[in-house]
């Protein structure tokens, strides 16, 4: 039986060369450095690894290129989902046969499927695999909620859908979520800012985007609650809140790469449509580094 996936599950980014190619050194060094810092998981080709610019031949070699670092010092979970379902069982079955934890599947974007069209989606995917397979809820960006029913259905019809990455506000329909799936269903925050409050309600850890720049942090606030240590929890998730507010000045995970270009942890280059940080922006990304970080992060050596 695979490691339980719990704590801080790192949505790490994709490092582009200045001619946008991959670049697979800086993808290296970033794992080890979060290795080092404590994060308890790490995800590729999730919304901060910028998937959609990637071909489905760059998502394999970025699999086979990160499992390999990670080299089973802590779980890796691929995120294979697409809009398209060959291309997420391919991509699935190339987790799956690589040996990843588990893989992470976005609910079809831009299609906008009922939820019936959403439970035959994922059946077909979770009875094609035998990879444990944690849905990914973003209706901001998919256009379509996957509603606690249709998790619950899928939860008890496959053994194999292991938990949900929940990137919405709302904590009723989390607790919903649990209600129906069990408690031991793993709910994953994905809003930086409800990691911790995620946690109280029986979250079994969080994707946070901030957790390319933060790493301990990110992971202290689970460490720190699974220890009964609440209150200093409490006070990283305060301490975190700027920090999570600033990586969606622009869109993920434009202010995220800015931020760790200055932390000389990677170039800031993304794919388009994406664009650069703005001038304005990235003054006020500046400012806010240095007033709150460490002069080294360490992340480079």
């Amino acid at each position: 039986m695979k490691t339980e996936i719990r704590g801080s599950v790192v949505p790490l980014i994709t490092p582009f060369r200045d001619d946008l190619s991959i670049d697979f050194e800086c993808l290296a060094r970033l794992i080890d450095w979060h290795v080092r810092e404590g994060t308890h998981c790490i995800s590729v080709a999730g919304t901060t690894g910028e998937p959609s610019s990637l071909s489905i031949e760059e998502r394999e070699k970025l699999f086979e290129k990160a499992i390999e670092c990670v080299d089973g010092r802590v779980p890796f979970v691929a995120g294979t989902g697409t809009n398209n379902l060959e291309d997420t069982l391919r991509l699935t079955r190339k987790a799956e046969g690589l040996g990843a934890d588990a893989a992470l599947v976005i609910a079809p974007y831009y299609v906008k499927p009922s939820q019936e069209g959403l439970f035959r989606y994922f059946s077909k995917i979770a009875s094609s695999v035998s990879i444990r397979i944690i849905l990914y809820n973003i209706p901001g960006r998919a256009a379509v909620n996957i509603e606690p029913e249709t998790v619950g259905r899928l939860a008890e019809e496959y053994g194999n859908v292991y938990g949900i990455k929940e990137s919405i506000r709302d904590l009723d329909h989390v607790t919903a979520v649990l209600s129906l799936c069990g408690r031991d269903f793993k709910v994953y925050s994905g809003i930086e800012s409800l990691c911790f409050p995620m946690l109280a309600i029986g979250g079994a850890g969080h994707f946070s985007a901030t957790a390319n720049i933060l790493p301990r942090e990110v992971a202290g606030i689970y460490d720190l609650t699974v220890a009964g240590r609440w209150g200093e929890a409490a006070d990283m998730h305060f301490r975190l809140f700027p920090f999570n507010d600033a990586v969606f000045w622009e869109t993920n995970p434009v202010p995220i790469k800015a931020a760790m270009s200055i932390m000389g942890l990677s170039g800031a280059s993304v794919r388009p449509p994406l664009s650069s940080l703005s001038d304005e922006n990235m003054q006020r990304m500046r400012k806010l580094l240095s007033e709150h970080l460490p002069a080294s992060t360490g992340a480079g050596k």
